[in-house]
């Protein structure tokens, strides 16, 4: 898909959504001057509402063109509606039609322009902030852009999981974060640990920006709210829902419940367990007595990592 093929509507949508939403809404911007008046650069938001992709689009002054799920492309209501508003429509099950959507980004980006895409994936049902998914820092170090994070608070609160209508009048912050360079990672794009270190980086200042409690597994399409949850209840593990994204080899610290304490790196996890012990029962096994060691290792940061690298007693 051309870029110009999405978006025909953008000026008229901004012109009637923005004012109608600062009516609608209390927006507390920050970080506004993060956001560079010219030239390409990746918006990675965090998810927790329907109306993020709005929000963000109708607060800045520059054009943003968003992915969205492929699924939009099925339903009359949405199919010309949200491509015209500026949305590339991504197939989260893989295959070329998701190096389409993703090679049209880059050609966004290319041009100069602003592009947003969800690093999670999918929205968070529970509030939680999740593993990101590598797409965007790929997609960075492609087009040579950096990526900006943002944490939005509030727009959960505004439209809450199957709500149908939002509700007005409430206060909502979006914090533009400082933006992450990938340029020194140029000559390392394909190196599977660069893509995961870069994206824990993204993920770890969106966190700070919204002050969400962070999880070390990918975002469910549909999961309970966390007072919901049983206090044993252990969310599994899930596979990318984003193609041109999926789990890569994580860098070391690249979550405080899924890193060894003697910093050797990240206890493996669903199908890595299973393919590392060559046995799915025996995996499963040792499950238990896993999650107990991970429980009490010490969590390290990728950069605390690289700061201050392990010392092994000789």
């Amino acid at each position: 898909m051309a870029p110009r093929e999405v978006g025909k509507l953008y000026p008229a949508a901004k012109a009637v959504i923005t004012p109608l939403f600062r009516v609608s809404w209390r927006f507390d911007l920050k970080g506004l001057e993060n956001i560079p008046d010219t030239g390409g650069a990746i918006l990675c938001p965090n998810h927790t509402s329907v109306l993020d992709s709005f929000f963000v689009p109708a607060l800045l002054p520059r054009r943003v063109t968003y992915v969205g799920k492929a699924e939009y492309m099925d339903s009359w209501k949405t199919k010309h509606l949200f491509p015209a508003l500026g949305m590339i429509p991504i197939d989260r099950e893989g295959g070329d039609a998701a190096e389409r959507a993703l090679s049209a980004a880059e050609r966004v980006l290319r041009q100069g322009e602003l592009f947003g895409i969800y690093p999670e994936g999918t929205r968070s049902r529970d509030g939680r902030l999740y593993r990101g998914h590598t797409g965007p820092a790929r997609l960075a170090l492609r087009a040579n852009v950096p990526i900006i994070p943002i944490g939005i608070t509030g727009a959960r609160d505004v439209m809450p999981p199957e709500a149908r209508f939002p509700r007005l009048r409430l206060p909502v912050t979006v914090h533009f974060g400082e933006p992450i360079s990938v340029a020194r990672y140029a000559d390392r794009s394909t190196d599977h640990r660069v893509l995961r270190q870069i994206i824990d980086e993204v993920m770890f200042a969106i966190r700070d920006l919204s002050g969400q409690e962070y999880v070390n597994e990918y975002a469910a399409k549909k999961k309970k709210p966390v007072e919901e949850m049983p206090a044993d209840e252990m969310p599994a593990d899930e596979t990318p829902d984003v193609v041109g994204t999926e789990p890569l080899e994580p860098s070391v610290g690249a979550n405080p419940t899924a890193e060894k304490a003697n910093g050797r790196g990240p206890v493996p996890t669903g199908p890595d367990r299973v393919a590392s012990g060559g046995h799915e029962r025996a995996a499963k096994g040792s499950e238990d007595a896993e999650n107990e060691f991970v429980r009490a290792t010490d969590s390290r940061s990728s950069v605390d990592v690289l700061r201050r690298p392990v010392r092994r007693q000789t």
